[in-house]
């Protein structure tokens, strides 16, 4: 017989609450994943997640086989007796940002209303989505009070990365906050069956700080890098020059790689911890200003390109490829959501409506690439008559590919905005007879060293 606290039902079958699920039926919990979805539902049903993730199908279907994860479509549906009813709920539902760049809440009290209509006497409930600052006491706690029930609630963040969340779930620190001391000691509990190392923190609104910090951190990070990047160009140094000596051999200054930055989590969390502040009078002025700068790039690129005068008025006759369509490309994911490939094509498709405009990515299939509003092609096709050719993410795959065959293929005169600086080396024919032109972060047509 299942013990009682061995049962977990997780809400929200997304990038969180699956990978989660996956884990915790590793380590023999009895676990129930949510989710309305039917599409998504329906492959989950067959063992297949919705997204692409190392390591993950094949634990779902061992679980599965094993009796130790089930879905279901919502929380009425999960019937059992008493003795067997889940005493441990985890929400895992997205907190996008809404048309004003403000962060959503009402999914999470959606999700707890429903938990308190269900829940027994004594349940303990963990929020794992991303909040705003005082979400767990001042949402959360209020709904379940009014259910008359009693409660243990605790805040504990996910903080993997997307592409590496099977690995850094048995081995990222969990930090848990709790309402109470005995509700932190319950879901330390929980967690500690997953990794070594747990971390319990003073209050509910110190773990749910934590989690924005840490994705606000590096999205300074990046802007760091990228700032370093367009002040070269504006000094007519080569960017990627000034970053690789600097950090070569010298630990005290590491700059980030020049890159777009984006994502469901690096593009809201600054703006959640911004909103969260507000509340108490205080503007983070580095945070705020590290996100507006990683947002410009988009079109920063765009103006860049034309610059090079390659794309007529409105792209008449000119065929531009993207590759690289999802958010990031190490590791390598199937999200696309809040990519700035996104941005970028809606910018181009704005200023030259009359280009064709088509889409590559290793991670993505034709269908896939096709609702994006975009062309789908493999690479041979993406650099076949196109004038434009612009590398949008850091998958290592595209340091492979036979560049000096694809360019013969491109149209003249040519232009490649490698933004990451992933492509192989060029120095073919086309760049002596100056008909195709590369450009990268931290380089806009700045003039070559003297050579006198």
């Amino acid at each position: 017989m299942i013990k009682k606290q061995e049962n977990i039902c997780i809400i929200g079958m997304g990038y969180v609450g699956l990978t989660l699920a996956a884990i915790m039926a590793d380590r023999g919990f009895n676990v129930w994943g949510i989710e309305k979805n039917a599409d998504i539902l329906k492959m989950l049903m067959k063992g297949k997640p919705h997204f692409l993730e190392k390591g993950l199908e094949a634990r779902l279907k061992g679980n599965m086989s094993a009796n130790r994860l089930h879905f279901l479509s919502k929380l009425s549906e999960l019937k059992l007796n008493n003795n067997h009813q889940p005493l441990v709920y985890i929400i895992t539902v997205g907190t996008p940002l809404d048309d004003a760049g403000r962060p959503r809440m009402d999914m999470i009290k959606s999700v707890a209303e429903e938990i308190a209509n269900h829940m027994n006497e004594d349940a303990l409930v963990i929020l794992r989505s991303t909040v705003q600052l005082g979400t767990t006491r001042n949402v959360v706690k209020k709904v379940f009070e009014k259910s008359g029930k009693r409660f243990a609630l605790a805040y504990c963040p996910e903080r993997t990365a997307e592409g590496n969340a099977m690995a850094e779930l048995s081995v990222l620190p969990q930090i848990v906050g709790g309402l109470t001391e005995a509700a932190a000691l319950q879901a330390e509990a929980i967690f500690r069956r997953m990794t070594l190392t747990t971390i319990m923190v003073s209050s509910v609104e110190a773990a749910e700080i934590i989690k924005l910090l840490d994705n606000s951190f590096r999205d300074l990070n990046f802007a760091i890098g990228n700032e370093v990047a367009l002040l070269c160009e504006a000094a007519g140094l080569d960017g990627k020059e000034i970053i690789t000596a600097a950090n070569t051999g010298y630990a005290r200054t590491q700059i980030a790689v020049p890159g777009f930055v984006g994502g469901p989590c690096l593009h809201k969390d600054p703006h959640i911890l911004q909103e969260s502040l507000a509340a108490y009078g205080y503007v983070p002025k580095l945070i705020k200003q590290g996100r507006l700068l990683n947002e410009s790039l988009p079109l920063h690129v765009c103006e860049s390109l034309a610059e090079t005068k390659i794309i007529p008025p409105k792209g008449k006759g000119i065929k531009i490829s993207i590759l690289g369509l999802t958010f990031k490309g190490r590791p390598e994911t199937s999200d696309t959501r809040a990519s700035p490939s996104l941005h970028i094509i809606a910018l181009l498709k704005q200023r030259y409506p009359d280009a064709i405009t088509c889409g590559h990515d290793f991670a993505l299939d034709n269908q896939a690439i096709s609702s994006l509003g975009i062309i789908p092609a493999n690479i041979e096709q993406a650099f076949e008559g196109a004038s434009v050719i612009i590398v949008a993410n850091n998958n290592k795959k595209y340091e492979w590919i036979d560049l000096a065959t694809l360019v013969m293929s491109m149209v003249t005169p040519a232009v490649i905005y490698d933004i990451w600086s992933v492509l192989p080396p060029y120095r073919g024919p086309y760049m002596e007879n100056q008909l195709l032109q590369f450009l990268y972060l931290g380089n806009r047509l700045q003039p070559k060293q003297d050579k006198r």
